[in-house]
């Protein structure tokens, strides 16, 4: 029989999804078989699974933390945002519909059920689920529709421990404020609390923890530092911060420019570019930035045509070929891809308003968007430029809306990145020095992420690099390095007996 164990929030962004990942592998470690749950997510950034559904990432993270392949059933609903109140509602890994969010939570028993049905069928696979809530239990406005909190964890029968974020301030009243509007027939799931985020001596603090737990009859397990110096995947925006940062800052550097859209997504695409030696990431919407680029990247985005519209309104088309006649290369991944077309066009409305609009040109194609969305996992030998290597394997995932087609016949200067996919995988402009390409995760890949990025330094006259790091090495480093992380700085044996004197199910 299955045991559960729930990390709840005092708000989005405390680092809920860290403390799941990590308490996953810890359990793995522990020789059980483990795995991640969050009923109901919202983000941009999804994952395709081996069998062609979507997923969000969070949860393919968490899964990798447990040793798994990613399993829809860890995610039966996500939320992709499509414009301020609108989401793409993604159910068991397929796209639903489109709805406000009103609308959404007049089907909250639909969804209930749902979410119910998932939770069971991947129970019955291990021994300890770890449960992860959303935004706070705390949101008393939506407590009639809830499936991803107090609700999730009742049904579960899980202890739920609440995280919180003191680098912004205010955390004891953060815990106690949510504890004290959390209803009374759910306080007494919930069974501690850690402080996350935390810089400095902590034995200053431990004052405040013991008044705290004076005033709340419930435990403080553990206060987690702040850390930089494991590689983690976050929450969308937490992300584009650490990039912004960029990697290097001296020396023979190779400068990396990701266009910001309004509506950018699947950001883990980059996460590898800024592990790399000598080079610096840039995330920003000012095209000036190209002058002293030498990469750009044109991002997937949950709304091609707006963002498209966003970029030419600043100016960047100009800017664009500018920076490609002084030898810079552009990487238009997805929605980037379609914008590096002729034309897009949206006969229904599926991406935003419908219309006809005008690409960058400068890979001859056309997308026309439809409802139906790709979905699948490829591996592909891949081919850029002259050079061919047969056992040059690329792997990754497609996950887009549109079919786009050439517009005429291909020509000494332009060329499938792979024959077998042809133009729905992409295509390169050996003239320009551009690649477009619906292949999410290409840089994942080592052998081709060193590859391209010798390439561009070639072409500048950088020196070229002889290795890159092993990525998928490095990143099953990173979870040790996060079960390590919360093991020191938490009173894990008291969490793991929380598990332990749970309720089977």
């Amino acid at each position: 029989m299955t045991k559960a164990i729930m990390i709840q929030g005092t708000g989005s962004g405390v680092g809920k999804s860290i403390v799941v990942a990590a308490l996953c592998r810890l359990i793995k470690k522990e020789g059980l078989q483990v795995a991640p749950f969050k009923a109901q997510n919202m983000a941009l950034n999804s994952f395709v699974t081996a069998d062609g559904k979507e997923m969000g990432r969070a949860q393919v993270f968490q899964a990798e933390a447990a040793g798994l392949l990613p399993d829809v059933r860890m995610n039966p609903i996500l939320l992709k945002p499509s414009a301020d109140s609108k989401s793409q509602v993604i159910l068991m890994g397929e796209p639903s519909r489109h709805l406000s969010a009103r609308d959404y939570y007049k089907k909250a028993e639909e969804h209930w059920q749902v979410v119910k049905e998932a939770y069971e069928s991947l129970k019955r696979d291990f021994d300890v689920i770890v449960l992860e809530g959303a935004g706070s239990p705390a949101e008393i406005n939506l407590r009639k529709t809830d499936l991803v909190n107090m609700k999730m964890a009742e049904y579960a029968k899980a202890p739920v421990i609440i995280v919180a974020d003191i680098d912004k301030g205010g955390v004891f009243a953060s815990l106690k404020g949510t504890f004290d509007l959390v209803e009374d027939k759910y306080k007494e799931l919930i069974r501690g609390f850690l402080i996350n985020k935390f810089r400095g001596d902590v034995s200053l603090l431990t004052p405040g923890i013991e008044m705290f737990e004076r005033l709340v009859p419930r435990p403080v397990l553990g206060v987690l530092p702040w850390f930089n110096d494991i590689h983690i995947d976050e929450e969308d925006g937490v992300f584009v911060k650490k990039l912004e940062k960029g990697s290097c800052h001296s020396g023979d550097i190779l400068k990396i420019l990701i266009a910001k859209v309004p509506r950018i997504s699947n950001f883990t695409d980059f996460s590898p570019l800024s592990l790399e030696e000598k080079v610096e990431i840039k995330i920003s919407d000012d095209p000036s930035f190209l002058d002293e680029s030498h990469l750009l990247i044109l991002p997937g985005t949950k709304a091609t045509t707006s963002d498209l519209a966003f970029l030419l309104e600043r100016g960047w088309k100009d800017k664009i070929y500018a920076f490609l006649k002084r030898g810079g290369f552009i990487v238009g991944i997805c929605g980037g891809y379609q914008m590096l077309g002729e034309r897009i066009i949206d006969e229904t409305g599926s991406d935003g308003s419908p219309g006809e609009y005008q690409g960058l040109s400068l890979l001859p194609i056309v997308t026309r968007m439809e409802d139906k969305k790709v979905l699948r996992q490829i591996e592909f030998p891949l081919k850029i430029g002259e050079i061919t290597k047969p056992t040059f394997k690329v792997k990754g995932y497609e996950i887009h809306m549109g079919k786009t087609d050439l517009t005429g016949d291909l020509n000494s200067d332009i060329e499938f990145i792979s024959k077998d996919y042809g133009v729905e995988l992409g295509l390169f402009n050996k003239k320009l020095n551009v690649l477009g390409t619906y292949c999410h995760g290409i840089f994942d890949n080592d052998e081709f992420r060193l590859f391209f990025l010798n390439l561009v330094r070639k072409n500048f006259g950088l020196n070229e690099l002889s290795s890159t790091i092993n990525y998928r090495a490095f990143r099953e480093r990173q979870f040790d390095l996060l079960a390590d992380w919360l093991r020191e700085n938490c009173d894990t044996k008291h969490l793991l007996s929380l598990i332990e004197s749970c309720p089977e199910t």
